[in-house]
């Protein structure tokens, strides 16, 4: 029961802190669930993250249903889940029962243009840190750079780029190559 709470409360923290949506809490993520609480490791955060990507819904949802899961099965993934949506929805209670009234005033736009920025920075730090532990061979960097030239210059959707990467990363592996 303690660590459901813990589960619950992490990841309540999480959701309560993190503006921009999933990328913006790879960086909390990776500080409390890899570092601190050790509940998983940065190749798995990584692996949940892409997961996360394939998968119907919001990727810090389903994340930190991975996370509980793993914790705690399905009461552990239930509880986690729990706790990363809760702080959403007080607040956005809340922004919705006074945005309407403060949405035109210079002030509130000039706070969210800053926060936007913020969350920008954020998302680039994340990258930075999965890309250190993501790209160790040729190999990677080449399906890395692959993929971000299809990913910007075609419609493909992103589930299938990450079953493709996870189809070369198998064919290398059978056939000796390093990734």
């Amino acid at each position: 029961m303690h660590e459901l709470i813990q589960l619950f409360t992490v990841f309540a923290r999480i959701g309560a802190v993190t503006f921009g949506g999933g990328y913006a809490m790879l960086p909390i993520l990776q500080a409390e669930v890899v570092e601190k609480y050790h509940w998983a490791t940065e190749e798995e955060l990584a692996d949940y993250y892409a997961v996360g990507q394939c998968t119907p819904g919001v990727i810090a949802v389903n994340t930190a249903t991975f996370i509980g899961m793993k914790r705690k099965g399905i009461p552990g993934g239930i509880t986690a889940t729990l706790g990363v949506v809760f702080p959403s929805l007080v607040i956005i209670t809340v922004i919705a029962a006074f945005l309407s009234n403060f949405a035109q005033i210079q002030f509130v736009k000039d706070a969210f243009a800053g926060i936007r920025v913020c969350v920008c920075v954020l998302i680039f730090n994340a990258i930075k840190k999965l890309a250190k532990g993501a790209l160790v061979d040729k190999l990677t960097i080449l399906l890395f750079l692959t993929v971000m030239g299809i990913n910007l210059f075609s419609d493909l959707s992103p589930a299938w780029l990450v079953v493709l990467s996870g189809i070369v990363g198998l064919s290398a592996k059978k056939a000796g190559g390093e990734l």
